[in-house]
C-alpha cells in the first residue's frame, strides 16, 4: 500500500506530507481546494507525464515522494526490481521524483537512479488511477485479454505458458529464415563479402597472445643500444675491472675465518656469503644475456608490419582478438549456410509448418479455455451491474481470429456492453454516459481488484454524474474494492465519503497573498460537519448534520456486513 506522500513546491502545494492507511480513503474539500493536485503528483510519482509548469511559483524544482509498503512476497514488482538491480528491504519500495525548471524529471527506486522507463514500469505495478476521463487499462481493447486471462488464471497459466515458450522459439526461427530467403543477388554478395573476408583473416593467421609477446619484442628492439650498454656497465661492475664481485668473495673468505672465533660474525657471515653467490649468479646471467644480443633492424621491420596488420584486422573485424576469432567462425557457418541454403530453406520450411501447427493446436486450447471464461466473466460483471442498478445492462466478451499468431495465440478480444434493452452492445471504450462508465468500471475493478496484483487503487472523481440510490450502491462498491486492495478515491459524494476508513479534508487558504493547500485527517465530529456540507452545500442546518451523523452510522454497519461476508 502507499504509507506515505510527501509532496514539496508542486502547484499550490508548498510543503506537505500525507500518511494513507489500508482500506478506504476518501478525500474531499471545496473545487479547487488541490484534491486533484495530490492525485496529479502520485500520477506523475507512477511515471505520467511532467512539466515544469507543476513547479510551484518562486521555486526551483518540485519534489515528489511516495513510500510503499508491500506485504506480499509474491508480488509481481519483486522480478521487476530484480531485474532493473534494484534491491527492496522488507517490502519497502520508496519512488522519488524531482523535476526541475525546463520540465526534466530526476527519478529514484530505492534511492538508485533510474530512467524515466523503468520509474512508469514499477510505478504501473504500484498504483492504478482512474479518472472519470482518461483512458486506462480496462478502457483500452489492447489489455482486454489479459484481463480475461488474469480471470482464468487457474485454467489457463499452464497452456499459456507452453504456448508463449513455442512462439518465441518459432518467431525466433522465422526471422532467421527471413534472413536466409533474402534475393540471389544479395545472396551473391554476401558469399563475396564473406568469401573474401575468410581469404583475409586465414592469411593474418592471427593468434591470441601474439600481439602482446610482439609489442615486447618491438620495445626491446627499439631500445636495443640503452639495454646492451645498461647490461654491459652492470656486469663489468660485477665482473670487470672494478672486481666487486673478488672484493665481496674475499670478505666471505674473511668472516667465514673468524666465526669460529667468534660467533657474533656468524650472521653477517651468512648474509655476505648469500650476495656473494647471488651476485655471482646475476654476473653469469648478465653474460649469457649480452652473448646473444644482437641488433636486427629487418626483424625490427618485421614485428612492426605484423603488428599494422593486427591493427587493421582490429578495425574491421573486432576491438580484440578474441572478437576477431568468434567473428571469423560466425561467418565460416554462415557461408555454409548460404551455399546449401536450397536445401536448408526447404528443412526450414517444414519445420515452420510443423511448428505452425504446433502452435495453432495450443492456440485452440487458449481460445477454448478463455470463452469457456468468458461466459463465467460475463456473468459475474452482470451480477456487479445488477448491484449498481444497472439491471438491464448486458455484457459479453468478443472474440475475433486474427490472420497470424502473437503472443497471446490468435484471440482479439475486446469487452462489449448494452446498458439499454434494444441497443446491440458496443465496444466498452465507445460507452458515452459519465455516470454509465463509473459504474461499469467499478463493476470490473471489484472483479479484477484482487487479480492485477495493484497495490493502490486510486479513483479520481470517478461518481459523477450520479446521486441517490446510485450514489449509494457505487460508495458500497468502492468501499468492497478497498477490503482487498487500498483505495484512494477523490469524491463530491456524501455516500461515499461516510464509506471511508481514513477521511482528509482538503483546504485552500490564501498567507500574504500566496495561496496554499492543507490536509486535515478529520476526527468523527468534524467528519459530520463535512458529510453534512457534502449534502446540502454550504448551509449547515441540525437537520442536515443528523442525517449525516445517520449516514456514517449506517456505512459503520454496511462496511462491517460486506467484512462478515469475505471472511
Amino acid at each position: 500500500m502507499l504509507k506515505e506522500l510527501s509532496i514539496r513546491n508542486f502547484a499550490i502545494i508548498d510543503d506537505l506530507t500525507v500518511n494513507f492507511s489500508e482500506g478506504l480513503t476518501v478525500l474531499t474539500g471545496e473545487t479547487g481546494a488541490g484534491k486533484s493536485i495530490i492525485i496529479d503528483a502520485v500520477h506523475l510519482l507512477a511515471g505520467g507525464r511532467a512539466s515544469h509548469e507543476f513547479i510551484r511559483h518562486g521555486a526551483t524544482k518540485a519534489e515528489l515522494t511516495g513510500l510503499f509498503l508491500i506485504a506480499n512476497e509474491q508480488h509481481p514488482i519483486y522480478p521487476k526490481l530484480e531485474e532493473a538491480g534494484i534491491e527492496s528491504e522488507e517490502g519497502t519500495i520508496i519512488l522519488r521524483r524531482d523535476i526541475n525548471e525546463k520540465g526534466k524529471s530526476v527519478c529514484r527506486i530505492n534511492g538508485k537512479l533510474v530512467p524515466l522507463s523503468i520509474l512508469r514500469d514499477i510505478g504501473s505495478t504500484l498504483i492504478d488511477i482512474h479518472g472519470q476521463h482518461e483512458s486506462q487499462e480496462l478502457m483500452d481493447e489492447r489489455q482486454h485479454i489479459h484481463l480475461l486471462d488474469y480471470f482464468a488464471a487457474n485454467e489457463i497459466k499452464v497452456v499459456k505458458e507452453e504456448y508463449v515458450q513455442c512462439y518465441q522459439a518459432y518467431r525466433d526461427f522465422k526471422r532467421e529464415v527471413a534472413e536466409l530467403n533474402m534475393d540471389e543477388q544479395r545472396i551473391a554478395q554476401r558469399i563475396d563479402l564473406y568469401q573474401f573476408q575468410i581469404n583475409e583473416l586465414e592469411e593474418a593467421n592471427l593468434k591470441i597472445g601474439e600481439e602482446d609477446a610482439l609489442l615486447d619484442e618491438r620495445r626491446r628492439l627499439l631500445n636495443f643500444h640503452k639495454i646492451f650498454e645498461r647490461a654491459n656497465l652492470a656486469y663489468e661492475a660485477i665482473s670487470g675491472d672494478l672486481k666487486s664481485l673478488d672484493h665481496l668473495g674475499n670478505a666471505m673468505n674473511a668472516l667465514e675465518d673468524i666465526v669460529e672465533l667468534d660467533e657474533q660474525f656468524k650472521e653477517s657471515a651468512e648474509l655476505v656469503a648469500t650476495s656473494f653467490y647471488a651476485l655471482q649468479d646475476a654476473s653469469h646471467q648478465i653474460k649469457n644475456v649480452l652473448d646473444e644480443l644482437e641488433f636486427e633492424p629487418d626483424r625490427l621491420n618485421e614485428v612492426e608490419q605484423r603488428l599494422a596488420q593486427y591493427q587493421s584486422m582490429k578495425r574491421k573485424y573486432g576491438t580484440t582478438v578474441e572478437e576477431i576469432l568468434d567473428y571469423f567462425e560466425k561467418i565460416k557457418e554462415e557461408i555454409i549456410l548460404l551455399q546449401n541454403r536450397d536445401e536448408i530453406i526447404q528443412n526450414n520450411e517444414k519445420k515452420l509448418v510443423e511448428m505452425e501447427e504446433t502452435l495453432h493446436k495450443l492456440a485452440l486450447k487458449l481460445t477454448k479455455i478463455r470463452k469457456q471464461c468468458s461466459l463465467k466473466l460475463s456473468e459475474a460483471i452482470m451480477n456487479q451491474l445488477r448491484d449498481l442498478h444497472m439491471e438491464k445492462a448486458k455484457f459479453i466478451v468478443n472474440f475475433e481470429s486474427l490472420h497470424s499468431f502473437d503472443m497471446n495465440g490468435k484471440d482479439y478480444v475486446s469487452f462489449y456492453i448494452s446498458t439499454n434493452v434494444g441497443e446491440p452492445p458496443k465496444s466498452l471504450p465507445k460507452i458515452a454516459s459519465g455516470g454509465e462508465l463509473s459504474r461499469i468500471m467499478l463493476a470490473l475493478k471489484t472483479i479484477f481488484s484482487s487479480s492485477n496484483g495493484v497495490t493502490s487503487i486510486i479513483f479520481d472523481e470517478v461518481d459523477t454524474g450520479v446521486s441517490g440510490r446510485v450514489a449509494q450502491a457505487i460508495a458500497e462498491k468502492i468501499a468492497a474494492i478497498s477490503i482487498q486492495s487500498q483505495v484512494l478515491c477523490i469524491s463530491h459524494l456524501p455516500q461515499v465519503a461516510a464509506m471511508a476508513d481514513q477521511h482528509y479534508l482538503i483546504r485552500k487558504q490564501v498567507e500574504q497573498n500566496r495561496t496554499y493547500t492543507t490536509v486535515s485527517n478529520i476526527d468523527a465530529a468534524a467528519r459530520i460537519e463535512e458529510v453534512s456540507r457534502m449534502m446540502s452545500g454550504s448551509e449547515i442546518t441540525d437537520l442536515t448534520l443528523q442525517h449525516a451523523s445517520e449516514l456514517l452510522k449506517l456505512a459503520d454497519i454496511r462496511k462491517q456486513e460486506m467484512k462478515n461476508i469475505l471472511i
